[in-house]
């Protein structure tokens, strides 16, 4: 009895909790158990997992829908002039590439939609910090972004024309007045949800002013920023495409929006189905090459993205 007891108070002194000394083998166990909880994996998927999981599902519904759209087609559910067969389309994408006209469509609207957005980025920046840091300017014109932002964006087309005329310019300002109050109220946004505590922490290391908006709130502020980005993409591009319905001019150019009025115009389905392809081509194509990427990248460096 008094060596199992003596054996067992040794093994007591022996724990963390009584003061002894734990096992260097526990220690190593433990640290690599919480290294692999607090690891991300940042390891590319295999060609064959990406294409299942990823490639496989949209072309799987966008399969789905050409077959319903055939089968609506041959049943005879509305009248040819009206809902013109995948065939048909496909025959007026054919005939766009051949007469050499079809990347010019793409590249009339693609080429003022990314410069447009990019003008509305280098306003829209400065004015969301201005207005996110200054009491006095956000009591002022917080209110004012926050009308414009669910202003309807073809209500800017008429004043445009009027005050700019049939040109580029008028283009611009109406992406402009449709994107810069999505990216400052994004940046705002992102500005509100920083802790206080990154701010002081970073006004006591000597972070104040610009070098504390460059280094502390920015980079705090990222991801509701890239909401904020994403979101004023999709008003410049919806901007411009109800621009380029409204007005046209032969020194525009015929970009998507223009092409869907000429469909129209000529009661032509298959043209009008055209250029709808090719908007919701072109916006999906931004999201996955430019915003996607982003995201992921933002949520990498924070830890939040875990390939699973």
């Amino acid at each position: 009895m008094a060596s199992t007891d003596t054996g067992t108070d040794q093994g007591r002194d022996r724990s963390p909790a009584a003061g002894g000394h734990a096992d260097p083998h526990d220690l190593a166990g433990l640290e690599a158990g919480l290294d692999a909880l607090d690891a991300v994996q940042t390891g590319r998927a295999p060609l064959r997992e990406t294409l299942v999981r990823k490639v496989l599902p949209p072309v799987t519904a966008v399969a789905l829908v050409l077959v319903v759209w055939q089968v609506l087609v041959w049943a005879g559910a509305a009248p040819a002039y009206k809902l013109p067969s995948p065939s048909a389309v496909w025959a007026e994408v054919e005939n766009a590439w051949l007469q050499g006209r079809l990347l010019d469509y793409i590249w009339t609207s693609v080429s003022r939609g990314l410069l447009g957005f990019l003008m509305a980025l280098a306003i829209g920046t400065p004015l969301g910090l201005l207005v996110a840091r200054v009491k006095f300017v956000r009591a002022a014109i917080g209110p004012i972004l926050s009308g414009l932002q669910s202003l309807p964006s073809v209500a800017w087309v008429p004043p445009a024309v009027l005050w700019l005329g049939l040109n580029n310019s008028m283009m611009y300002a109406v992406i402009l007045l449709g994107a810069v109050p999505s990216i400052a109220n994004g940046l705002v946004s992102g500005v509100d949800q920083v802790p206080p505590l990154f701010l002081r922490a970073g006004r006591t290391l000597g972070a104040s002013g610009l070098k504390g908006t460059w280094h502390i709130v920015m980079p705090a502020a990222l991801p509701g920023y890239l909401a904020g980005l994403k979101q004023g993409w999709a008003f410049s591009w919806r901007s411009l495409m109800a621009a380029e319905i409204i007005a046209s001019s032969p020194d525009l150019g015929i970009g998507l929006g223009q092409l869907l009025e000429n469909g129209r115009n000529n009661a032509s389905m298959s043209q009008v189905f055209l250029a709808i392809f090719l908007i919701l081509l072109v916006g999906i194509a931004i999201d996955l090459l430019i915003f996607s990427p982003l995201e992921r990248r933002v949520l990498r460096n924070r830890g939040l993205l875990v390939v699973r």
